[in-house]
């Protein structure tokens, strides 16, 4: 019998500074995978320093980044990206992004890793949250649409890969029917039924990398969790 390719043993990283940090561990704690997964709540260099992958959670993306660097995480985390596996939701894929618009005044510290620019709050303010259901290419029971919560979304406006970036996937989109019609996501008098507009772009993958403009830890559904383990993380690790 030849040994498997994977570790048994991996350890997952939430940075636990603000947001929803507690919903990812719930749904990483459901996953049924060959792989046994140590979750850490990530507040200090020491914590970080465990990880073998990293979830940045929904939140406010401007505190995130300044509560890391009160921690002195803020550095780490930039290494870490270059390094290692990171998935960023929401407040998370903002950070994760390579240039953010919308920003508050003073700008946003980003940790960068993708290569994508994104519109901070680009889907309106809490009144204009939403749901949809999405076709995600590659979760288990593909068929079966995921239940994507949209919160103060990011909207991603731009796909910047340099020649020497790793390829970016995207994984799903948001009906560009279903996009809501204001100032940044689809001003009324722009055609929005264009299925290439990158700002129905909701979930993208860089290598090891995945950003997610919605909340997946606020449903029941874990698929896109165990993709995340399984198609970036695993791989990172063979």
């Amino acid at each position: 019998m030849q040994p498997s390719m994977y570790r048994e043993e991996i350890t997952v990283g939430i940075l636990a500074l603000q947001g929803a940090f507690v919903e990812h561990q719930t749904m990483l704690q459901k996953l049924s995978l060959k792989q046994r997964i140590n979750i850490v709540q990530v507040r200090t260099p020491e914590d970080l320093a465990k990880c073998d992958a990293l979830i940045i959670p929904g939140g406010e993306s401007t505190t995130i980044a300044l509560l890391a660097r009160l921690a002195g995480l803020l550095g780490l985390l930039r290494d870490f990206v270059k390094a290692k596996p990171v998935w960023g939701t929401c407040a998370g894929a903002i950070l994760l992004a390579q240039a953010v618009e919308g920003t508050k005044k003073g700008g946003q510290e980003l940790l960068g890793g993708m290569s994508v620019t994104v519109m901070r709050n680009g889907f309106g303010s809490q009144v204009e949250s939403f749901e949809a259901p999405l076709e995600v290419d590659g979760l288990r029971d593909s068929d079966r649409p995921f239940h994507g919560v949209f919160i103060r979304a990011p909207v991603v406006l731009s796909l910047n890969p340099s020649p020497n970036d790793p390829p970016i996937e995207v994984v799903s989109r948001l009906s560009a029917s279903l996009l809501p019609h204001n100032q940044t996501a689809i001003p009324l008098d722009v055609d929005d039924t264009d299925p290439c507009d990158p700002r129905t772009i909701v979930a993208l993958r860089q290598r090891h990398h995945l950003l997610t403009t919605f909340h997946p830890e606020l449903t029941k559904d874990d698929r896109f969790h165990e993709y995340f383990i399984r198609q970036c993380v695993l791989p990172s690790l063979s």
